[in-house]
């Protein structure tokens, strides 16, 4: 049974855990206050799920969730993650995390952020335009006419294969953005962001988007 790594345990890593659970994967949920601080959402998510450590929920993911903040990516221990699938739910938000140049600037992207303090990882943006309560609640079998899209982007295929198969399962169809350079697309203050699309509306909403500055 695939495991996945959970950094993190507010809103999105919460709901991605529930999401997995129901959909037959086992998690390792971990967050910066320890393990006993997990004790409720671990009861809540069953057998299925335990608290670790960072480092356990890294070592035991076959896909591994970073679900913090963004001034806190620093913070996250690079050698554990090597080799490893890092799905990056992030955003921007600079009166949470503070002014980061290259984002005002648009000269780069959260994931490549994360992906240049994690250089031996395999960064996949994912879970970052949806709202974190629709995670366990809007997947649709495959077909399905009004099943919702989710966007990756990554630089390594192999990886974005991984993550769209997970979010299959989940019951999202999936729009590959590109490398993480495009990650942008569907980031905060663009026509996708939070916003329930099918496949094809996805698209549209990403071919011609402008990239603005960060406020």
């Amino acid at each position: 049974m695939t495991t996945i790594g959970i950094i993190g345990s507010g809103n999105i890593g919460s709901n991605v855990a529930r999401a997995a659970v129901d959909h037959g994967f086992e998690v390792v949920i971990s967050n910066s206050r320890g393990a006993q601080s997990l004790d409720d959402l671990v009861k809540e998510l069953g057998d299925a799920a335990k608290a670790g450590s960072v480092e356990e929920a890294i070592s035991a993911g076959e896909l591994v969730l970073v679900a913090i903040p963004l001034g806190s990516i620093g913070n996250l221990p690079v050698a554990a993650f090597e080799d490893k699938v890092v799905m990056d739910a992030n955003n921007y938000y600079p009166q949470r995390d503070g002014r980061i140049a290259e984002l005002d600037s648009n000269e780069s992207t959260t994931s490549e952020l994360l992906q240049r303090h994690l250089p031996h990882s395999h960064v996949v943006k994912a879970f970052n335009n949806i709202p974190a309560k629709d995670i366990p609640k809007d997947g649709l079998p495959a077909g399905e006419e009004n099943r919702r899209a989710l966007p990756i982007a990554g630089n390594d295929h192999a990886s974005k294969i991984k993550v769209a198969e997970f979010l299959d399962v989940l019951g999202y169809d999936v729009l590959d953005l590109g490398p993480l350079s495009e990650s942008w697309r569907v980031e905060r203050d663009t026509p996708a962001y939070v916003k329930r699309t099918t496949l094809d509306e996805l698209k549209e909403l990403t071919q011609d988007v402008e990239r603005v500055q960060q406020t």
